[in-house]
């Protein structure tokens, strides 16, 4: 293997996700997106090595949330509005909620998420949500 080659070869996302770390993570190929350097899911050995770190447990709490964040904001604008908090809803439960039930959740989370009432979560209103979640630093780490 050249220098070169960790950057260019890739291990197609298919494979990542049914490693034992990720396969019931309902969040797996979300994940893999959000990691790789082109955003197909397909991890170059620098991008799996960067989602291990991210996700191992001395990883900061900063670094997680900022990539949680990442995770969450499903169409990638930057903000995380109503259709990415459903997406996360679908992904979390598995598609077993019928649409009102959604679009209450939906409803109940910006409500106590938005604070500047835009109808969008911004990173620095995530944070602050995530400020009061102590668990979220147990929640958000893989073992290896």
């Amino acid at each position: 293997m050249t220098k070169d080659e960790p950057h260019t070869i890739s291990i197609p996302m298919e494979k990542i996700i049914r490693m034992a770390e990720l396969k019931e993570n309902p969040f797996r190929e979300r994940i893999c997106k959000v990691f790789s350097h082109d955003g197909t899911g397909n991890l170059t050995f620098d991008d799996f090595i960067d989602m291990l770190s991210v996700f191992s447990e001395n990883a900061s709490r900063d670094h997680k949330l900022f990539f949680a964040f990442k995770i969450y904001d499903f169409n990638g604008d930057q903000l995380i509005n109503g259709d990415d908090v459903e997406q996360v809803v679908q992904a979390l439960t598995r598609n077993e909620l019928s649409q009102d039930e959604i679009a209450i959740v939906r409803e109940k989370v910006l409500e106590e998420a938005d604070i500047d009432d835009d109808k969008c979560i911004s990173f620095s209103e995530f944070r602050h949500v995530i400020s009061r979640a102590p668990e979220f630093l147990n929640t958000f780490h893989m073992r290896i």
